[in-house]
């Protein structure tokens, strides 16, 4: 486990049956058949704030106190390709004193020996301050990622803004955008003291003219070019996930001998034009 883990008072998630999604190469998101009528029906609810021309759903915080089934999904019993080497499991989510949890660690499930967690929101949403406080583990060939997406089984283009921790290197941390399914916008940004020793926050502002990321309130990416930025709402998603082909990128995987976690201890959307929510929110300093 990492540094400090909050052990006491674990739930674990039950969630509904899921089918499958696809994505980048494989790479990206299954999605249960009952979400995508949920999130048809957004699209025609979703209430834009100030300035907004893209639809997006309301304003929230999470502190995950409980597990809001009207806000997340569990991916459950599959996996987004040859690259990955474990298996989605509901079992891999769960909360502990205001922490939610997603493991990775050996267990068979299906063609993989190992399971893994990954939580998306139902909603899609616009422009605004998406921020989110976590803390990862530490071993090769793993990436626990905060990040936004769209794509093709949600009959949309594919946008995407990450924030990746490859944690063969916890001193760094991965920001990037993909628009229309082209990426080339990635750039290493250093953590003071690693991602896995305390909880730091990231966040990113995605406006129509402009994408800046931000690490513990510090500008450390700004995109402007039009051709780069993002015009589509876009789900919320938290992952930790392994791989034994992705080398160059992840490093070589090595089976930890135990069970791993990213922890998340909050997570915020702000929409555009509206009040921040929280005192230490981003949105309360950054205009």
């Amino acid at each position: 486990m990492n540094s400090n883990p909050r052990t006491t008072s674990t739930t674990a998630i039950d969630t509904s049956p899921f089918t499958h999604r696809t994505g980048q190469a494989g790479r990206r998101r299954l999605v249960p058949l009952g979400a995508l009528l949920l999130a048809a029906l957004g699209s025609f609810l979703a209430t834009p704030s100030y300035a907004q021309d893209i639809p997006t759903s309301p304003s929230f915080v999470d502190d995950f106190k409980s597990f809001d089934r009207a806000r997340w999904y569990a991916s459950d019993g599959w996996n987004n390709g040859s690259h990955q080497n474990c298996t989605w499991s509901k079992g891999q989510v769960s909360l502990s004193d205001g922490v939610l949890s997603l493991g990775f660690e050996k267990q068979k499930l299906k063609d993989r020996e190992f399971v893994c967690g990954e939580i998306q929101t139902k909603q899609r949403f616009g422009y605004g301050t998406y921020e989110a406080r976590l803390k990862t583990d530490t071993g090769s060939g793993l990436n626990a990622a905060f990040f936004t997406y769209i794509g093709p089984t949600d009959k949309q283009p594919w946008d995407e803004i990450d924030f990746e921790i490859l944690t063969k290197d916890t001193s760094k941390v991965q920001v990037n955008a993909y628009i229309a399914g082209k990426g080339k916008n990635e750039k290493l940004v250093d953590v003071s003291g690693g991602t896995e020793k305390a909880f730091n926050d990231y966040a990113f502002v995605w406006e129509k003219d402009s994408l800046r990321w931000y690490l513990n309130g510090q500008l450390v990416n700004t995109i402007t070019d039009p051709a780069k930025l993002p015009t589509h709402a876009q789900k919320i998603f938290f992952s930790f996930w392994g791989s034994d082909t992705m080398k160059g990128w992840m490093g070589a995987f090595a089976d930890p001998g135990r069970k791993l976690s990213l922890q998340v201890e909050r997570v915020a959307f702000t929409a555009l034009g509206e009040p921040c929510q929280f005192p230490e929110s981003l949105a309360c300093s950054v205009k």
